[in-house]
């Protein structure tokens, strides 16, 4: 993180933490989709591919939101949402607005970004960080 807040302004931290958040609470609604069938959906049946795939929208989406195991939970967001657009989009057509799957990529894209900078300060992984490095400059000291 302390490489986005020395070349952006201020705001810009808060903007990163405004996306997770956001962009990780809308994709576990698909997940409460498949699952539950809420939200207007109908629930698939327990085991199936779309079932396994809600699963991992919803706890996968609830790390992400709070900002734990970020880096390696996102890359498995990102890795499902191109699975998810390969299988379901692709065969209609290579092209995100034909195929209807511009959300399905940006997802994949959004949670490729937060594996590559990880939660922000405003995070569970920040809060570790810091313990840890505390720790680490108590057992030095003594």
């Amino acid at each position: 993180m302390a490489d986005l807040t020395a070349h952006h302004p201020p705001y810009a931290r808060w903007a990163h933490v405004l996306l997770r958040v956001v962009a990780s609470a809308a994709f576990m609604q698909h997940g409460a989709q498949k699952l539950f069938g809420v939200l207007g959906a109908t629930a698939v049946p327990t085991g199936s591919l779309p079932w396994i795939a809600g699963v991992i929208e919803i706890v996968g989406g609830a790390l992400v939101l709070i900002g734990l195991f970020t880096r390696p939970v996102a890359f498995l967001l990102a890795g499902e949402m191109a699975v998810a657009y390969f299988m379901a989009h692709a065969p209609n057509s290579f092209w995100p607005a034909v195929n209807k799957g511009e959300l399905t990529v940006l997802y994949c894209f959004i949670f490729l970004y937060f594996s590559a900078t990880g939660a922000g300060a405003v995070s569970l992984d920040y809060i570790r960080l810091r313990r840890n490095r505390s720790e680490d400059s108590v057992t030095r000291v003594v």
